[in-house]
């Protein structure tokens, strides 16, 4: 794995924002980058991002396996990251990920043999008033009944069909 030019400079420019030999701090930036080129974060990219700020591999490893913001392995096209700390477990966030894991056939860290679905319990999202939720990309999916998530993994599949 490579950056082009121009996320080369943006590193570049992420690094300047840090004081000199601090360049640590632009760690979690640049493995957004990665992850984003990749759709996940190899070890091969992990060691590429730590070539990039001077650091040994396992130092990204250390951050990147701490942060569920991270992948580790491929996902789907839709991520389904439910929460399951205290507010949405209370909620019934256990019930809503067995659901979600009944409906599309897999487990929690697994995808849908169509690449289409991953399903993922994360630590809190902030959004306790909402529970149980889910993210799925950048919007939140907030008082999850098993309707709703049968709406949402429909609405998934027809936009899958429709952008195929």
């Amino acid at each position: 794995m490579e950056f082009s030019e121009e996320r080369l400079k943006k590193v570049s420019e992420i690094i300047a924002r840090y004081p000199e030999g601090k360049q640590k701090s632009a760690l979690l930036p640049v493995l957004h980058m990665a992850q984003e080129q990749l759709g996940w974060l190899s070890t091969e990219a992990m060691d590429y991002v730590a070539s990039l700020l001077n650091l040994e591999p396992i130092e990204v490893y250390e951050v990147a396996t701490f942060y569920s913001m991270y992948n580790l392995k491929p996902v789907g096209k839709y991520l389904f990251e439910v929460c399951q700390t205290g507010p949405c477990m209370i909620n019934g966030s256990d019930d809503i990920i067995a659901y979600i894991g009944e409906r599309l056939g897999i487990k929690p860290g697994e995808t849908t043999a169509d690449g289409l679905f991953t399903l993922k319990t994360v630590e809190c999202l902030g959004a306790c008033g909402y529970a149980p939720m889910m993210q799925l990309g950048k919007f939140y999916k907030e008082h999850l009944t098993k309707a709703k998530v049968d709406a949402i993994i429909e609405e998934c599949r027809n936009n899958a069909a429709v952008n195929s």
